[in-house]
């Protein structure tokens, strides 16, 4: 996977992560398995977390989009797959995540039914 993919789908978990305004121990124990799993290097970590703290909720949404944007449709539907894995993580899916959600997969042109059928092949990150 590339650092553009790895990149994009940083910037949108941060924003799936902090959407219903309480980010809870299973929320950042998932983003150290997706880091993990996902082979994004320190290095690349702490460019992306600096590059965020200045940053609106809308600029960081249009950046992870930009990275994305910039992969290939496997990558594309691979990011959407993790976000919406992710968005379970934490037991419940406030609105801001299900939001979220169908509007960047919509904007990516990503089929949320291939996501939702791709989901349930990958183990949770819990």
């Amino acid at each position: 996977m590339t650092d553009n993919y790895k990149t994009g789908l940083l910037y949108l978990v941060h924003l799936l992560i902090s959407s219903d305004g309480h980010v809870d121990e299973t929320e950042l124990y998932a983003l150290q398995q997706i880091k993990k799993r996902e082979n994004i290097p320190d290095s690349l970590f702490n460019k992306f977390e600096s590059s965020v703290k200045n940053k609106k909720e809308r600029e960081i949404y249009e950046e992870g989009l930009k990275y994305l944007n910039l992969c290939t449709d496997e990558e594309r539907l691979r990011a959407f797959i993790i976000l919406y894995k992710m968005s379970e993580v934490d037991g419940w899916i406030h609105v801001k995540e299900v939001r979220l959600l169908l509007y960047s997969i919509k904007t990516a042109g990503i089929e949320f039914d291939d996501v939702v059928r791709e989901a349930a092949e990958i183990p949770s990150f819990k």
